[in-house]
């Protein structure tokens, strides 16, 4: 499996063990939530389709466009993206659970037409040069060991021209000791290789030749995630502590309450563009 030859097998088993359980109380978009301000009753439907709404506006591939999803879970972003814009979308996860399960969410949809998933590495693509025509990694990057190999890849995929979107958390510094001690334990628990700032991914992006970096962050937009997410989890402790156990559900509540009330965790959604002028 690539994701034992790349050492993010811990990454997987997360996903199969508390992202499970995660899906069932939060939904298929396991991904944060956008409202648009402190009077928006969405519900967590809404506003998670609400952002992938917005990075599709930020990808904005033609019908027919080739795009990978990088970190794809369960395929509900990329059904979403082949239902606006048509687009052929190849998802790649480390998890063969995810890939089984967003293979069948798109034959379930009637989509298997524009989709495919596969088990991959974002570090080691099995694609050739100049495959895709966009690419997005929606709160997916912060697993990756490394992050600059992932975007070099990436950027060897895309055709010149090709559009990156990437939605994912980030430090925001300075951090006080409680905002740090957050990180770490997020880090520890839900293996998170680091969090980046606006200012690594902007030299990241610039140094793996891609142009026309645009960094938005929403982070008050998508605040109200983790306490939202706490307590959809907390509602149902009992019957998801039977599927992976109660310290894990319990330490995830509580740890996503105290992260919802840190300053130093923010929320970024980047476009950025594969140098036209770039050759393989």
């Amino acid at each position: 499996m690539a994701a034992e030859l790349s050492g993010v097998g811990d990454v997987a088993s997360f996903y199969e063990g508390l992202g499970q359980v995660l899906n069932i109380a939060w939904g298929e978009n396991l991904h944060y939530g956008y409202w648009e301000d402190d009077a928006d009753d969405s519900t967590v439907e809404a506003a998670t389709a609400r952002l992938t709404d917005l990075l599709i506006s930020l990808l904005d591939p033609a019908p027919g466009a080739g795009v990978l999803d990088i970190g794809c879970g369960v395929g509900k972003p990329a059904l979403q993206l082949v239902a606006a814009r048509e687009a052929r979308v190849t998802g790649i996860s480390i998890s063969d659970v995810e890939v089984k399960q967003a293979t069948q969410r798109a034959a379930e949809a009637g989509r298997s037409d524009l989709t495919a998933f596969r088990n991959a590495d974002v570090q080691d693509l099995p694609f050739d040069d100049d495959s895709f025509d966009g690419a997005w990694a929606v709160e997916s990057l912060l697993h990756v060991p490394d992050r600059g190999r992932a975007l070099a890849e990436t950027a060897r995929v895309l055709r010149p021209g090709g559009r990156l979107v990437i939605a994912d958390t980030v430090q925001r510094p300075p951090l006080d000791a409680e905002a740090r001690a957050v990180l770490d334990e997020f880090r520890t628990s839900y293996h998170v290789s680091a969090y980046a700032t606006a200012d690594e991914y902007r030299g990241l992006l610039t140094a793996n030749g891609f142009v026309d970096i645009d960094i938005r962050d929403i982070s008050d937009k998508v605040v109200r995630t983790g306490m939202i997410m706490a307590d959809a989890v907390e509602a149902r402790r009992d019957e998801l502590a039977r599927i992976d156990g109660p310290e894990p559900v319990d330490q995830y509540i509580g740890l996503m309450r105290r992260a919802a009330a840190s300053p130093g965790i923010g929320y970024l959604v980047i476009a950025a563009t594969r140098d036209p002028a770039s050759t393989s």
